[in-house]
C-alpha cells in the first residue's frame, strides 16, 4: 500500500506517543496478536505505512527541530518507549490564537521572532493526506482555524480534542462539501476512564441494575491537566466526557465527570476514580469503586493509529464528511453515539467496505 502522509498540530505528549508508536510497531507481524494494537493491518494499511510529513507548534523549544527530536523536548513528560530517528519533518511555527490558556503561558515559551507559516501551503507542499489536531483543550478558535486549513489544503482531518468540529453539522457539511473525510471529536483511549466508565454503566443496565448516581474524578501531572485547571476552558470537555457515559443509560442519572486536579509529580500518569451507586434485585443497594492508573498519552496513541488508517481508507474510496462508525468507536463525542460493541462492528464493516462510513 502507499504511504499515509500525516501532519500534526500540537507536538505534545500525545504526539510523542504516536510518533514513537509508529517506530515501535513498524515490524509488527500481521499473523499474531500484538499487545497495544487493535489492528496491525487496517484495510490493507500496516502501522509502518504512516509517514509524518509536517508538524506545527508554538513552543520555541520545538519550532525548527525535526519532529523526531521535538517530541522529547520539554515540557513533554510522557514515557519514552522507542528511539525515533530524524523524520525529515521540521516543526513549523503555527499561530497561537487561543491555544495557550493562562496556566500554559508561563511554561510554553513563545518566540515573537518566529513568524507563523502559511499552514495550508505547508500541508500542500508536504502532500499531507491527513491533519491531526492535538491542540490544548479549550482551543476554540485554533481548532476551527486548523480545520479550515485542512480543507483548503485538501486534507482529511482527525480531531483528538473536545472541540466540536466533526460532531458539528456545520463543520461536517464543510468537509463533506470539500469532498474530504473527517473523524472526531475527543479521542477515546484504549482503556481509559471514559471507556471503562461506559462499559460499567452498560453492564449495570444490561444486568437489570438501576444506576442512581455516578462520578468520575481524574488527576494527572502533564500539561493537559495543568491547562485544565482553568475551568473556563473545560466547558466542551465536561460535555464530551459526560455524554460519552450518559449515552449508555436510557434515563437521566446524576453524573459528575471530568478533570479534577493537577498533581505535577504524576507527570503523564493519569489516575481515575469511578464511583457508581445503584439498586439491584429487591431494591437492594449496590456500589462500585474503581481506581485506574495509566500512562495517559500512549493510551490514546493506539486508537489514533487506527483513526489515521480509517480516514485514509475514506480518502481512497472517495468518502466525504464525518465517518460515523469509526468516530463512534474511536472518539468520546462523535456525530452519533453507539454502544461500543455496535461501534466496533461498524469499524469492521467499514474496513470490509460493507458500509460507506
Amino acid at each position: 500500500m502507499a504511504k499515509i502522509n500525516v501532519a500534526i498540530v500540537g507536538v505534545g505528549n500525545c504526539a510523542s506517543s504516536l510518533v514513537q508508536g509508529i517506530e515501535y510497531y513498524k515490524d509488527a507481524r500481521e499473523d499474531l496478536f500484538v499487545p497495544g494494537l487493535m489492528h496491525v493491518n487496517f484495510g490493507g494499511y500496516h502501522v509502518r505505512d504512516v509517514k509524518f510529513v509536517a508538524a506545527f507548534d508554538v513552543n520555541a523549544n520545538k519550532v525548527g527541530k525535526d519532529l523526531g527530536e521535538a517530541i522529547f523536548s520539554p515540557p513533554n513528560c510522557t514515557i519514552k518507549f522507542s528511539d525515533v530517528p530524524k523524520l525529515g519533518a521540521e516543526v513549523m511555527r503555527g499561530p497561537v490564537l487561543d491555544g495557550l490558556g493562562k496556566y500554559l503561558k508561563p511554561v510554553i515559551p513563545v518566540d515573537p521572532t518566529q513568524k507563523p507559516v502559511n499552514v495550508a501551503q505547508v500541508l500542500k507542499d508536504a502532500e499531507a493526506d491527513i491533519l491531526i489536531s492535538y491542540l490544548p483543550v479549550g482551543s476554540y478558535e485554533a481548532s476551527r482555524y486548523y480545520a479550515q486549513q485542512a480543507i483548503e489544503a485538501g486534507c482529511g482531518f482527525i480531531n483528538c480534542i473536545p472541540e466540536f468540529i466533526v460532531s458539528s453539522k456545520e463543520w461536517g457539511k464543510r468537509f463533506e462539501d470539500a469532498g474530504l473525510p473527517c473523524a472526531g471529536d475527543d479521542i477515546k483511549s484504549q482503556v481509559g476512564a471514559t471507556i471503562l466508565h461506559r462499559t460499567l454503566a452498560r453492564l449495570l443496565i444490561d444486568r437489570g441494575v438501576k444506576l442512581e448516581e455516578s462520578y468520575q474524578l481524574n488527576i494527572g501531572g502533564n500539561t493537559d491537566f495543568l491547562n485544565m485547571v482553568e475551568e473556563e476552558r473545560l466547558t466542551s470537555k465536561r460535555v464530551s466526557k459526560t455524554q460519552a457515559v450518559s449515552s449508555q443509560v436510557p434515563y437521566e442519572v446524576p453524573l459528575r465527570i471530568g478533570p479534577s486536579d493537577y498533581v505535577p509529580f504524576l507527570d503523564d500518569n493519569k489516575i481515575c476514580y469511578i464511583f457508581m451507586r445503584g439498586k439491584k434485585f429487591g431494591d437492594i443497594p449496590l456500589s462500585i469503586d474503581v481506581k485506574l492508573s495509566v500512562e495517559d498519552s500512549p493510551n490514546s496513541a493506539g486508537v489514533v493509529i487506527d483513526a489515521i488508517r480509517a480516514v485514509k481508507l475514506a480518502l481512497d474510496r472517495g468518502i466525504a464528511g464525518p465517518l460515523i462508525g469509526p468516530s463512534a468507536y474511536f472518539f468520546k463525542h462523535p456525530p452519533a453515539q453507539m454502544f461500543d460493541s455496535d461501534a466496533k462492528q461498524a469499524v469492521e464493516d467499514f474496513i470490509a467496505g460493507k458500509g460507506e462510513r
